[in-house]
Order: structure tokens, then sequence, then C-alpha cells
């Protein structure tokens, strides 16, 4: 894994900074106080061909990998102005669809996810099973008469849903030789009968809006079922792992983003007679976030070369580490940036203290510290299981 970024991707770094300051945080701010998505920035991510850049060329994509991906979210995010679906859209769907899915399915939808004109969400969350994935209740089954499949179910925390064309739904199947429920990933349309949604209210400030969805028998073709019925747990991975790196580079953006406000501020803030970033008790912890933000970053381009080389075992250690570390380097450069502006950074003006809430949901999604800690202890470090 190379430890230095290529001139290409330095050059993708540049591309993408520069349409990110065209907009900026104000901008994002105005979509969240108009109540709607960022569909302008989103238009030109992708015509741009920035939003597709991880897809297969063949099918309208830009041929790279999770690695570029991140890049652009990173970049934007550093900007001010991350792109929250592209962590869902192109990143999870996009990934699973094009590892797994039919020829079918990857005509239908990969060329369009990755110009923008269609978007998915990703439903895996449900209100009773939480960190626990293997109590998801929602179940699918197969009408003998028809071969359509029946999914019935509720999922919680599902973002984008109300501009997404389709969901892609994690349910659960009975394995016909054991009788036991394995997971499989549904396309469940925007306005399939059955399929209904309802806004969380949230007080979280997002362009993006939270969902509660309900299934009840809602009616698919069989061609709705992504991938092998029997491979649905080697599939959902393939998804969760690319969300993980994203979620990542989701941190890594905003707390680069604060970090810099912070940083310009000290160079200019005068109070006893020289900038109050020539004192130690501000630039220390300054210096110290710009470092722990580059220690996570370095994580995280390590999972997305394992990813994309194919090495799914060992992207999966290296994805949850990424998040971890860029959620705690996040928080800490938030919490030091609106720290070293004062009252300040708690004003509309400065655009930090909406990030105080967004850099918590870091920590907490899409998966907690904790469950990551027990992950490493368990699988990395031998020890006994604790859940």
């Amino acid at each position: 894994m190379p430890v230095i970024e290529s001139e290409e991707h330095r050059a993708l770094r540049a591309a993408v900074s520069a349409l990110g300051h065209k907009y900026g945080r104000e901008y994002l701010t105005r979509t969240v106080e108009e109540g709607r998505p960022a569909t302008e920035l989103w238009a030109e991510a992708a015509e741009l061909g920035y939003l597709g850049v991880n897809l297969p060329e063949e099918h309208g994509g830009g041929g790279g990998g999770i690695f570029e991906l991140s890049i652009v979210l990173e970049e934007l995010g550093a900007a001010g102005c991350p792109l929250l679906l592209m962590v869902v859209s192109p990143a999870i769907c996009g990934t699973v669809i094009a590892r797994f899915g039919t020829e079918e399915q990857k005509r239908d939808w990969l060329p369009a996810l990755a110009d923008g004109t269609r978007v998915m969400a990703f439903g895996i969350t449900e209100p009773d099973a939480g960190s626990n994935s293997h109590r998801i209740t929602t179940t699918a089954r197969r009408d003998p008469a028809t071969g359509d499949w029946l999914l019935t179910g509720r999922k919680v925390f599902v973002s984008g849903v109300d501009i997404a064309d389709a969901t892609l739904i994690v349910g659960r199947t009975e394995d016909a030789r054991t009788g036991r429920l394995k997971p499989c990933l549904f396309i469940v349309p925007r306005d399939t009968p059955g399929f209904e949604r309802h806004k969380i209210d949230m007080e979280l400030s997002a362009a993006e809006k939270q969902f509660e969805l309900t299934l009840d028998d809602v009616r698919l073709p069989a061609g709705a079922l992504v991938g092998d019925e029997d491979a649905g747990l080697l599939q959902l991975f393939a998804g969760l792992n690319p969300e993980r790196i994203m979620t990542a580079a989701f941190a890594i953006g905003m707390g680069r983003f604060a970090l810099s406000r912070a940083v310009e501020y000290a160079r200019d803030r005068t109070v006893w007679k020289a900038p109050i970033g020539s004192h130690q008790a501000i630039a220390h912890p300054l210096a110290q976030a710009h470092i722990d933000l580059e220690l996570a970053r370095l994580m995280m381009q390590k999972a997305a070369h394992l990813y994309d080389a194919g090495d799914d075992t060992g992207a999966g250690e290296a994805a949850n580490m990424a998040k971890y570390a860029a959620a705690e380097a996040c928080v800490k450069a938030v919490d030091q940036a609106v720290h070293t502006l004062g009252g300040n950074g708690l004003t509309r003006e400065f655009g930090l203290a909406s990030l105080i809430t967004a850099a918590r949901v870091s920590r907490i999604a899409p998966v907690s510290r904790e469950m990551i800690l027990n992950y490493v202890s368990h699988q990395t470090l031998g020890l006994p299981k604790s859940y």
C-alpha cells in the first residue's frame, strides 16, 4: 500500500476541493434552512464524474474504487459541504450491485447512480435490533403462486428516503435446508404499495432527512433480490465495509473543516498584544487535532486499499479501526475548534456550532465505538467474546 498519494489522487483532491469551495458551508446551511437536499452540488459533482468514480467504467462509472470515492467525500467535507448520501448511494448500494447484482440490475442502476439521476437509500437498522444485526426481523417469503417476494418489517434511521428512487433493504429469508433465517438484500422502489415512510423528528441539522420505514407485505418481483440468496452475509458486508470507510472520510473532512476555521481565527484574533495562536494553550490542542486527523486518514486509506484489492477480511478490520479513529479525531477537532473561538464558536457566522451534534453522530453511526472495540478485542486480539 503506497503511503504517499499518486499524482492522480492529488489532482483529484485539488479538483474536488475547488468544487467544494465553490459552494462552501454557507450553501449547505442554506439548503438545510430551506428543507431541501443539496441538489445543485450533487448534480455538478455527478457531471464531473465524482459520484460514480468507484463504479465500473462499463456501467458509466470512473473505474476507480472506494479509495477514490473517499477522497471525494473527504474534500467536500473539508470545504464544509459533505454529501452524506455519497456514503449510501454510490458506496454501499452501488458497490453491492456492481459486485453481486444481476446484469439487469447493473444496467438499470449503475449508470444512473453514477450520473446522479437516480439515488438509492439503504435500510438495515431496526427499532428492536440496534447493533445486533442478527435480530433483524424484516423477513421475505416467496409467493408460491407467482415466485414474487413478500417483505414485512420495519426500519429506522434511514437517510434520504424521500429523495431516493429506491431503498436497498436488508431482510431475512428462511434457509430451506436448516430453517434458519439468513440475510438477503432487496431493491424496493419508492412507490411500491405497502412501503411507507415516516419522517423522524431530529434535532440534528442536515440536508438529508431521517425516516422510519414500514413494509407491509410489500410485493416485489423475483428480480428484486440482489445476488445469490445463499450469499447474503458476504454481500451485506461488501456494503458495510465501504460504509465504514466512507463514514471515516465524512468525519475526517468535517474535522478538517472545523480545524481550518479555528486555525484561521487563531492566526488573526489578538487579545493580549499577539494572536491567540501564538499561545501554546491554543496552538498545541490544534496541532494535536491535526495529527489525529492525519493518523485517522492513514488507517482509512489502508482500509480502502484492502477493500479495493478484494481483501474483505482485512478490509473489515481496517475499516472498523478507521471509522473509530476518524470519529474520535473529528469529535476532538470540532470541540477544540469551538473552544478556540469561544463565544464566536457558537455563532452562525462561523458555522461550527452545528458540527458539535454532527460530529457526535460519527461516534454512533453506522456502528458504535463500543461495538468496534468489541470487534477488535474479539476478532483482532483474540479475547473472549463479551456479547
